[in-house]
């Protein structure tokens, strides 16, 4: 199909029409229900991980990738090619991925300043509580390989881990066998190995698919078993991080891509296009959505959409994405597509208005705010500083943007005093004695003294 054939058409929609509720939940509604033979195909090869590690493993990736090799030493790229991978960057590669990488561990440094400390109190008894805040081990990040490189993926799952202290980040990242390569030649990513240079990954393993899941949950014989594991992947990615949770940490199964912008018509609508299309390119499946109170910039926008379709390189997953899943939405007014965003809870949000802090305080649920004209979601997929792994489909009603947080355990800390212990100890054994449990009430009564024990 020719450029100029290309229609995008996001379904036109208002809030006054009698049907919009019906169409605007037919619009919403994506099924994350995950193929039974996809479910069907990572078990088996989970189980083969945990059982034969490096063997299977590698006999997946020359199945999947065409790397073989015949030993996982041979898949493990060393801090010597990553720093070459650096070194070797055009200047202005080299200048931008240093900034963004300064940029992502200030933010998350203010991070974990602000929450990610222990702390601790005495009360009136001089019983001390509080909590212990220490990283993790050990974690794993996975890093797409396949159709496309990410840079960006480096940095916001290894940064984060980084800052928060953990001992040992390792890193896969496929790196399959293309076209007229060698077996043994998987294409490695001069960019993505430098941003683990940068990012201070610990070691790199070019093996990806649900076996490198399954290695870095079990471990094997060369790839340490992890706490966690964190990262995008495909359809198989995701459902072997499924399937090993419960043995390990993730960080969450991600749908496809949203983006929802709230406008009030003061931002060229060229901007606006625009920003749809950055989320649209992602997939066919992803959605880009406007809700604003102005009919007539609907239709400006609609108007820079189809003057700006014919030049994007990714022109034909744009018009896939925009005519399956986009949206532009007549509101009444700013407060009901404030109300509306509530309720859709969008991965990225942009407040495109000449006044975002007048409508920031109405917004609850959303991955990330992007707040006035200027700020387009993709500064913050690359460089702003917050983290560009959040959450997708709606989840973002209860969960949170990746961060330090999630590469840290919590201990709780209690040291009880002999006079705490008078306290506490009748009001554990009143209840513990409620609930048939003798042996934790014996516990806390053993600790009375015998003053105590009378009174009681």
């Amino acid at each position: 199909m020719a450029a100029s054939d290309l229609v995008a058409r996001p379904l036109r929609l208002s809030t006054a029409q009698a049907d919009f509720e019906a169409q605007f939940q037919a619009r919403l509604h994506w099924s994350a229900d995950t193929d039974s033979a996809i479910e069907a195909r990572v078990a088996e090869i989970v189980l083969d991980v945990q059982e034969r590690g490096d063997a299977a493993a590698l006999a997946y990736t020359a199945r999947f990738d065409g790397l073989n090799a015949e030993r996982m030493a041979d898949l493990e790229i060393s801090a010597a090619e990553l720093r070459a991978a650096f070194e070797g960057l055009p200047p202005a590669q080299r200048s931008a991925l240093q900034m963004a990488a300064q940029r992502v561990r200030s933010y998350h440094e203010a991070q974990k300043a602000a929450c990610g400390q222990s702390w601790s109190y005495r009360d009136s008894d001089g019983s001390l509580l509080g909590q212990k805040v220490t990283p993790l081990d050990r974690v794993g990040i996975y890093v797409p390989g396949g159709k496309a490189a990410y840079p960006s993926s480096v940095l916001m799952n290894a940064i984060p881990a980084q800052v928060a202290g953990v001992g040992q980040i390792i890193m896969v990242v496929p790196t399959p066998v293309r076209a007229g390569m060698a077996a043994g030649q998987g294409e490695r990513n001069p960019l993505v190995l430098a941003a683990a240079h940068v990012a201070g990954v610990h070691r790199v393993f070019t093996i990806g698919g649900a076996q490198a899941v399954a290695a870095l949950a079990y471990g094997t014989a060369t790839i340490p078993a992890v706490d966690k594991i964190t990262g995008p992947g495909n359809a198989y990615v995701a459902a072997a991080k499924r399937r090993v949770f419960g043995k390990v940490g993730i960080d969450m199964i991600a749908g496809p891509s949203e983006i929802l912008v709230l406008a009030d018509g003061s931002t060229p609508p060229d901007w606006v296009a625009m920003d749809l299309f950055s989320q649209a390119e992602h997939d066919e499946l992803a959605q880009s959505i406007l809700l604003c109170p102005d009919p007539a910039y609907i239709d400006a926008v609609q108007a820079s959409i189809d003057r700006l379709l014919a030049g994007m390189p990714r022109r034909e997953i744009i018009a896939a994405s925009l005519n399956g899943r986009g949206a532009l939405i007549c509101t009444r007014n700013m407060e009901e597509a404030c109300a509306i965003s509530n309720r859709i809870a969008p991965e990225h949000l942009e407040v495109s208005s000449a006044d975002p802090h007048r409508w920031e305080p109405l917004l609850v649920h959303a991955g990330a705010i992007f707040l006035g004209a200027f700020t387009s979601e993709s500064l913050g997929d690359y460089c702003a500083g917050p983290n560009h792994v959040l959450p997708t489909s709606g989840t973002a009603r209860f969960s949170s943007p990746l961060g330090v947080y999630d590469f840290q355990k919590r201990s709780s800390l209690i040291e009880v005093s002999q006079a705490g212990a008078q306290v506490l100890g009748p009001v554990a054994a009143e209840l513990a004695y409620g609930e048939g449990l003798q042996a934790h009430a014996r516990a806390a009564e053993m600790r009375l003294d015998p003053l105590a024990k009378s009174a009681t």
